[in-house]
Protein backbone atom coordinates (compact mmCIF):
# COMPACT_ATOMS: atom_id res chain seq x y z
CA UNK A 1 0.00 0.00 0.00
CA UNK A 2 2.54 2.48 0.91
CA UNK A 3 5.87 3.18 -0.43
CA UNK A 4 8.78 0.69 0.18
CA UNK A 5 11.47 3.28 -0.53
CA UNK A 6 11.08 5.04 3.56
CA UNK A 7 10.22 4.43 6.45
CA UNK A 8 5.84 3.48 6.51
CA UNK A 9 5.40 5.35 9.98
CA UNK A 10 6.43 8.12 7.63
CA UNK A 11 3.81 7.55 4.67
CA UNK A 12 1.79 6.83 7.75
CA UNK A 13 2.53 10.67 9.31
CA UNK A 14 1.93 12.54 6.15
CA UNK A 15 -1.07 11.06 5.23
CA UNK A 16 -2.54 12.00 8.96
CA UNK A 17 -0.78 15.39 8.54
CA UNK A 18 -2.56 15.35 4.88
CA UNK A 19 -6.25 15.32 6.33
CA UNK A 20 -5.42 18.95 7.71
CA UNK A 21 -5.35 20.87 4.78
CA UNK A 22 -8.53 19.64 3.39
CA UNK A 23 -9.97 20.01 6.92
CA UNK A 24 -8.90 24.00 6.79
CA UNK A 25 -10.48 24.32 3.53
CA UNK A 26 -13.98 22.53 4.32
CA UNK A 27 -13.06 25.32 7.45
CA UNK A 28 -13.04 28.24 5.75
CA UNK A 29 -16.02 27.67 3.09
CA UNK A 30 -17.71 27.51 6.56
CA UNK A 31 -16.55 30.71 8.00
CA UNK A 32 -17.60 32.43 4.38
CA UNK A 33 -21.42 30.87 5.24
CA UNK A 34 -21.41 29.11 2.24
CA UNK A 35 -24.79 26.76 3.40
CA UNK A 36 -23.35 23.17 4.52
CA UNK A 37 -19.74 24.58 3.06
CA UNK A 38 -17.98 22.26 5.24
CA UNK A 39 -19.42 19.38 4.54
CA UNK A 40 -19.97 19.77 0.80
CA UNK A 41 -15.76 20.45 0.39
CA UNK A 42 -15.28 16.96 2.43
CA UNK A 43 -18.31 15.41 0.02
CA UNK A 44 -15.83 16.54 -3.17
CA UNK A 45 -12.88 16.15 -1.74
CA UNK A 46 -12.88 12.71 0.00
CA UNK A 47 -14.17 10.86 -2.59
CA UNK A 48 -11.56 12.63 -5.03
CA UNK A 49 -8.61 11.85 -2.86
CA UNK A 50 -10.09 8.03 -2.49
CA UNK A 51 -10.04 7.82 -6.17
CA UNK A 52 -6.74 9.24 -6.62
CA UNK A 53 -5.34 6.86 -3.89
CA UNK A 54 -6.86 3.59 -5.49
CA UNK A 55 -5.79 5.29 -8.97
CA UNK A 56 -2.10 4.98 -7.59
CA UNK A 57 -2.06 1.71 -5.39
CA UNK A 58 -3.52 0.17 -9.09
CA UNK A 59 -0.24 1.80 -10.43
CA UNK A 60 -2.05 3.75 -12.94
CA UNK A 61 0.05 6.86 -12.30
CA UNK A 62 3.62 4.63 -13.19
CA UNK A 63 3.59 4.87 -16.07
CA UNK A 64 6.69 8.04 -16.95
CA UNK A 65 5.15 10.39 -19.59
CA UNK A 66 4.63 13.90 -20.46
CA UNK A 67 2.84 15.31 -19.09
CA UNK A 68 2.60 13.14 -16.10
CA UNK A 69 -0.93 10.72 -16.03
CA UNK A 70 -1.73 12.23 -12.19
CA UNK A 71 -1.76 15.93 -13.87
CA UNK A 72 -3.47 14.82 -17.04
CA UNK A 73 -6.28 13.07 -14.82
CA UNK A 74 -6.05 14.80 -11.39
CA UNK A 75 -4.66 18.49 -11.00
CA UNK A 76 -5.91 19.71 -14.68
CA UNK A 77 -9.79 18.51 -13.86
CA UNK A 78 -9.16 20.03 -10.17
CA UNK A 79 -8.21 23.40 -11.52
CA UNK A 80 -10.85 23.39 -13.83
CA UNK A 81 -13.32 22.49 -11.67
CA UNK A 82 -12.05 25.30 -9.21
CA UNK A 83 -11.59 28.18 -11.70
CA UNK A 84 -15.75 27.43 -12.27
CA UNK A 85 -16.20 27.57 -8.48
CA UNK A 86 -14.66 30.50 -8.48
CA UNK A 87 -16.30 32.28 -10.85
CA UNK A 88 -19.69 31.05 -8.88
CA UNK A 89 -21.63 33.87 -7.21
CA UNK A 90 -21.79 31.53 -4.19
CA UNK A 91 -17.56 31.60 -4.24
CA UNK A 92 -17.98 35.75 -4.87
CA UNK A 93 -20.20 35.79 -1.41
CA UNK A 94 -18.20 34.08 0.70
CA UNK A 95 -14.98 35.72 -0.62
CA UNK A 96 -16.64 38.88 0.43
CA UNK A 97 -17.89 37.51 3.83
CA UNK A 98 -14.20 36.10 4.89
CA UNK A 99 -12.08 38.24 6.67
CA UNK A 100 -8.71 38.87 5.00
CA UNK A 101 -6.43 37.26 8.02
CA UNK A 102 -8.74 34.12 7.52
CA UNK A 103 -7.57 33.56 3.68
CA UNK A 104 -4.15 34.63 4.80
CA UNK A 105 -3.87 32.20 8.04
CA UNK A 106 -4.88 29.10 6.20
CA UNK A 107 -1.67 28.90 4.37
CA UNK A 108 -0.20 27.85 7.08
CA UNK A 109 -0.57 23.98 5.86
CA UNK A 110 2.11 24.57 3.39
CA UNK A 111 3.80 23.59 6.20
CA UNK A 112 3.10 20.62 4.94
CA UNK A 113 5.92 21.51 1.99
CA UNK A 114 8.27 19.88 4.39
CA UNK A 115 7.66 15.88 3.01
CA UNK A 116 9.84 17.44 -0.15
CA UNK A 117 12.67 17.71 1.66
CA UNK A 118 12.49 15.08 3.52
CA UNK A 119 11.65 12.67 0.03
CA UNK A 120 15.22 14.47 -0.54
CA UNK A 121 16.72 13.05 2.36
CA UNK A 122 15.75 9.18 1.11
CA UNK A 123 16.79 10.11 -2.46
CA UNK A 124 13.38 10.17 -3.65
CA UNK A 125 13.70 13.64 -5.13
CA UNK A 126 15.73 15.83 -6.87
CA UNK A 127 17.71 18.03 -4.65
CA UNK A 128 16.89 21.25 -6.93
CA UNK A 129 13.56 20.73 -7.04
CA UNK A 130 13.12 19.53 -3.50
CA UNK A 131 15.17 22.47 -2.30
CA UNK A 132 12.99 24.65 -4.37
CA UNK A 133 9.36 23.60 -3.67
CA UNK A 134 9.71 22.85 0.18
CA UNK A 135 12.13 26.05 1.07
CA UNK A 136 9.18 28.00 -0.81
CA UNK A 137 6.21 26.08 1.24
CA UNK A 138 8.30 26.61 4.25
CA UNK A 139 8.60 30.03 3.81
CA UNK A 140 4.85 30.82 2.71
CA UNK A 141 3.31 28.79 5.33
CA UNK A 142 5.85 31.04 8.40
CA UNK A 143 5.38 34.63 6.80
CA UNK A 144 2.10 34.14 6.53
CA UNK A 145 1.63 34.63 10.55
CA UNK A 146 3.42 37.48 10.27
CA UNK A 147 1.12 38.92 7.61
CA UNK A 148 -1.99 37.71 9.60
CA UNK A 149 -0.57 39.25 13.18
CA UNK A 150 -0.03 43.07 10.14
CA UNK A 151 -3.73 42.62 9.82
CA UNK A 152 -4.91 42.04 13.17
CA UNK A 153 -2.54 45.55 14.48
CA UNK A 154 -3.79 47.76 11.46
CA UNK A 155 -0.76 48.10 10.25
CA UNK A 156 -0.44 50.76 7.59
CA UNK A 157 1.68 48.63 5.45
CA UNK A 158 -0.03 45.43 6.19
CA UNK A 159 -2.28 45.47 2.76
CA UNK A 160 0.80 45.78 0.72
CA UNK A 161 2.85 43.58 2.67
CA UNK A 162 -0.63 40.68 1.93
CA UNK A 163 -0.50 41.31 -1.63
CA UNK A 164 3.71 40.70 -1.65
CA UNK A 165 3.38 37.91 0.27
CA UNK A 166 0.63 36.33 -1.76
CA UNK A 167 2.63 36.87 -4.84
CA UNK A 168 5.55 35.32 -3.56
CA UNK A 169 3.14 32.30 -2.92
CA UNK A 170 1.63 32.43 -6.06
CA UNK A 171 4.77 32.32 -7.81
CA UNK A 172 6.40 29.91 -5.45
CA UNK A 173 3.64 26.83 -6.33
CA UNK A 174 3.62 27.83 -10.31
CA UNK A 175 7.30 27.34 -10.39
CA UNK A 176 7.24 24.32 -8.58
CA UNK A 177 4.79 22.99 -11.00
CA UNK A 178 6.79 23.88 -14.00
CA UNK A 179 9.81 22.87 -12.09
CA UNK A 180 7.57 18.85 -11.96
CA UNK A 181 7.13 19.08 -15.68
CA UNK A 182 10.92 20.06 -16.44
CA UNK A 183 12.10 17.50 -14.20
CA UNK A 184 9.50 14.57 -15.62
CA UNK A 185 11.36 15.51 -19.20
CA UNK A 186 14.69 15.69 -17.98
CA UNK A 187 13.58 11.84 -16.42
CA UNK A 188 12.13 10.34 -19.51
CA UNK A 189 15.41 12.05 -21.53
CA UNK A 190 18.05 10.96 -19.85
CA UNK A 191 16.90 8.11 -17.78
CA UNK A 192 18.10 9.84 -14.68
CA UNK A 193 15.69 10.44 -11.03
CA UNK A 194 12.61 12.03 -11.62
CA UNK A 195 9.43 13.04 -9.59
CA UNK A 196 7.97 9.79 -9.92
CA UNK A 197 7.80 9.37 -6.11
CA UNK A 198 4.51 12.02 -6.23
CA UNK A 199 2.29 9.88 -8.42
CA UNK A 200 3.23 7.10 -5.42
CA UNK A 201 0.58 6.84 -2.46
CA UNK A 202 0.24 8.44 0.02
CA UNK A 203 2.66 11.60 -2.08
CA UNK A 204 0.20 11.24 -5.23
CA UNK A 205 -1.80 13.40 -2.61
CA UNK A 206 0.32 16.34 -3.41
CA UNK A 207 -0.05 17.08 -7.13
CA UNK A 208 -3.56 16.16 -6.87
CA UNK A 209 -4.71 18.46 -4.78
CA UNK A 210 -1.83 21.13 -3.38
CA UNK A 211 -1.41 23.28 -7.35
CA UNK A 212 -5.22 23.70 -7.69
CA UNK A 213 -5.95 24.60 -4.21
CA UNK A 214 -3.60 26.23 -3.22
CA UNK A 215 -3.63 29.01 -6.47
CA UNK A 216 -7.47 29.21 -5.96
CA UNK A 217 -6.55 30.20 -2.41
CA UNK A 218 -4.36 32.90 -3.56
CA UNK A 219 -6.73 33.99 -5.91
CA UNK A 220 -9.33 34.64 -3.50
CA UNK A 221 -6.83 36.55 -1.13
CA UNK A 222 -5.97 38.66 -4.86
CA UNK A 223 -9.82 39.76 -5.10
CA UNK A 224 -10.04 40.70 -1.37
CA UNK A 225 -7.64 42.78 -1.93
CA UNK A 226 -8.88 44.03 -4.91
CA UNK A 227 -11.78 44.92 -3.42
CA UNK A 228 -9.99 46.60 -0.32
CA UNK A 229 -8.33 49.04 -3.40
CA UNK A 230 -11.51 49.83 -4.65
CA UNK A 231 -13.44 50.49 -1.47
Amino acid sequence: MFSTQLPTVFSIAFLMAFSFPVLMVASLAKKGKVKNGFWLVLSFYVPYLIMVALASNNGFFDEVMLPPKIVLTSTLPLALFVTIIYNTKACKKANATLKLEALVRIHIFRLIGSTFIILMLYDLLPPVFALFAGIGDLLTAITSIFVVKAIQNGKNYALRLTYIWNSFGLVDILITSAMAIIFTKISIDNGVQGVEVLAEFPFCFIPAFAPPTIIFLHLLVFRKLLWFRKS
